[in-house]
C-alpha cells in the first residue's frame, strides 16, 4: 500500500505508529459506496468514528486515528460523500443534509452495545456535535472546531473573501436546481492556505484530489450554510472542545461560543501550538490524551 503522505507532518516520535495502514472496508447507503477506514479492536471497552470535514478525507485524518489505535482504541474513519474514495451515484446532488443522515444510519447500524465516542475534525466538529444530539447512541463528543455557518464570523472564517461569504448566506436559499448542482473548487471557497502552520501540509490539503483540491456542488455548500444545528441548549451529551490554540482559519472563539451555550457537560482543551490541522505538539499530545480518556470514561460507564 502506498505511504499515507500525511505521516510525514506528525512529530518524528510518532510517525511509525502514524503510519499502520488501516482496514479497507465498504457500507451500502442509498446507492453511495460508503469507504470505512478501520483499527479493528474488539476487546476495546468503547469505539471512536472519526469525522473529517470538508477538503478532508479518512487518509487525511487516519494518522490520528492510527495514535489512538495504537492506545488501544477500536477506531473507524469514514469518507463522507464528495472525497477520498466514496462513490456517490449523483456527486452533483450531494448535500450536508445527507451527511448528517450518512453519520446517523452508520451510527445505528454499527452500534455493537459498546459505547461510541464521534470525534470531528474541522467541519466535522458539528457535524459529530449534531449526530449526538439527535442519536441515542452517542456517550460523547470530541470536536476541534464548533462552527456554527449561520453566524456571520463563522462565515467569514470559512471562505476565502469575507464579503462573499455573507453575500453567499444570505443567498443560499436561491441555490436550487440546475444552479446547485454545478461544481466549484473548495480551494476557491476556502483560504487553504490557512489549514496548517506548516505551508507544505496547507499545499497538500489543497490540492489533494480527494480532499482539499477536489470541486463540490454549489447545494451543498447552501445548505450546509444555511443548516439549523441543534440548539446548545438542547444538547445532553458529554463535549469535549479540542480547539487548536494556533488556530487562524477557525479562531477559537468562534467555538467556544457555541460551547459555553452546551448545555451538557463541556471540557475545553486548548491544543498547544496546534494550527488548524493539529498535528504540533504539544497540543497532539493533548488531543490524544483527551480522545482516550473520553473513551475510557464511557467504556467504565458503559460497563
Amino acid at each position: 500500500m502506498a505511504v499515507n503522505p500525511y505521516v510525514k507532518f506528525l512529530p518524528p516520535e510518532h510517525r511509525a505508529a502514524a503510519a499502520t495502514n488501516p482496514e479497507t472496508t465498504w457500507w451500502g447507503w442509498r446507492g453511495h459506496d460508503v469507504h470505512v477506514a478501520r483499527a479493528r479492536r474488539p476487546e476495546a471497552a468503547a469505539r471512536v468514528l472519526l469525522l473529517h470535514g470538508a477538503g478532508g478525507h479518512s487518509e487525511a485524518v487516519w494518522p490520528l486515528a492510527a495514535l489512538l489505535a495504537e492506545r488501544g482504541l477500536d477506531v473507524a474513519a469514514v469518507d463522507l460523500p464528495l472525497y477520498g474514495l466514496t462513490r456517490s451515484p449523483a456527486p452533483r446532488s450531494v448535500t450536508y443534509d445527507d451527511w448528517v443522515a450518512l453519520v446517523l444510519d452508520l451510527v445505528a447500524v454499527e452500534d455493537d452495545g459498546r459505547p461510541l465516542v464521534l470525534f470531528g475534525t474541522s467541519m466535522g466538529g458539528m457535524l459529530a456535535y449534531e449526530v449526538a444530539a439527535r442519536s441515542g447512541s452517542v456517550a460523547a463528543v470530541a470536536a476541534t472546531c464548533l462552527l456554527d455557518p449561520n453566524g456571520l464570523r463563522a462565515r467569514r472564517s470559512l471562505t476565502r473573501f469575507g464579503v462573499m461569504s455573507t453575500l453567499g448566506g444570505l443567498l443560499a436559499p436561491l441555490v436550487r436546481g440546475r444552479v446547485a448542482t454545478a461544481m466549484v473548487p473548495m480551494r476557491r471557497v476556502a483560504d487553504v492556505s490557512r489549514l496548517s502552520r506548516d505551508p507544505e501540509l496547507a499545499a497538500l490539503c489543497g490540492s489533494d484530489p480527494r480532499g482539499g483540491g477536489a470541486s463540490v456542488p454549489l447545494g451543498f455548500l447552501a445548505t450546509y450554510m444555511r443548516y439549523r444545528h441543534v440548539e446548545p441548549g438542547s444538547m445532553t451529551t458529554p463535549v469535549a472542545l479540542v480547539h487548536p490554540a494556533m488556530d487562524t482559519w477557525t479562531p477559537p472563539s468562534l467555538s467556544l461560543a457555541v460551547a459555553r451555550r452546551t448545555a451538557a457537560p463541556v471540557k475545553i482543551v486548548m491544543l498547544r501550538e496546534c494550527g488548524h490541522f493539529p498535528v504540533e505538539q504539544p497540543g497532539l499530545g493533548d488531543l490524544l490524551a483527551t480522545v482516550c480518556l473520553l473513551a475510557d470514561e464511557a467504556g467504565r460507564a458503559g460497563a
